[in-house]
């Protein structure tokens, strides 16, 4: 193959994967904020939420989130003025999934993870620092279990030979 038909195949490759890459849902941060490759990983294939959570110190705010039960995580952004909070306490424990709140480049994300094979409803809700305002997030899991493995088969049946008699 001639290197420019080398270099061709390569562009083709290149545009094809960026492609397959913008298919994906985009998760939006605040404007202005940064957002790295690394914090998009492991996110679950379906993750519905607020686009701009609004926290007002002292107050709670409600948000709703729909995620696929797949083993990825689903995180809603919030943002203290352009810069993440300090630390998010979990003040309402979920009862099926765990929650993680971690800085993200210039804003705070709170993730749930559901917990394996569950579908269902579940909330839970996060105090931020400063400030003191709360958020209180309603969750929907969306899990199908796999299906059911194949029976095996029947063992064959059994032929039954009369007895030989003896000479």
């Amino acid at each position: 193959m001639t290197s420019h038909a080398t270099r061709v195949l390569l562009a083709a490759a290149a545009l094809t994967a960026l492609a397959g890459c913008a298919a994906q849902e985009q998760r939006r941060a605040p404007p202005g904020a940064r957002v790295y490759y690394e914090d998009t990983q492991g996110a679950a294939a379906l993750c519905q939420v607020p686009q701009d959570v609004k926290l007002t110190p002292g107050q709670q705010a409600e948000a709703t989130m729909v995620v696929k039960n797949d083993g990825g995580w689903c995180g809603i952004t919030v943002a203290n003025g352009g810069k993440p909070y300090d630390a998010g306490l979990l003040v309402g424990r979920p009862e099926h999934g765990r929650v993680h709140v971690r800085k993200v480049g210039d804003a705070t994300r709170i993730d749930y993870i559901p917990d394996a094979a569950y579908g269902g409803d579940d909330r839970f809700t996060v105090r931020m620092l400063p400030g003191n305002p709360a958020l209180r997030v309603m969750v929907t899991v969306q899990y199908t279990p796999p299906p059911a493995p194949p029976a095996p088969p029947a063992p064959p049946p059994q032929q039954h030979r009369a007895p030989q008699r003896r000479r």
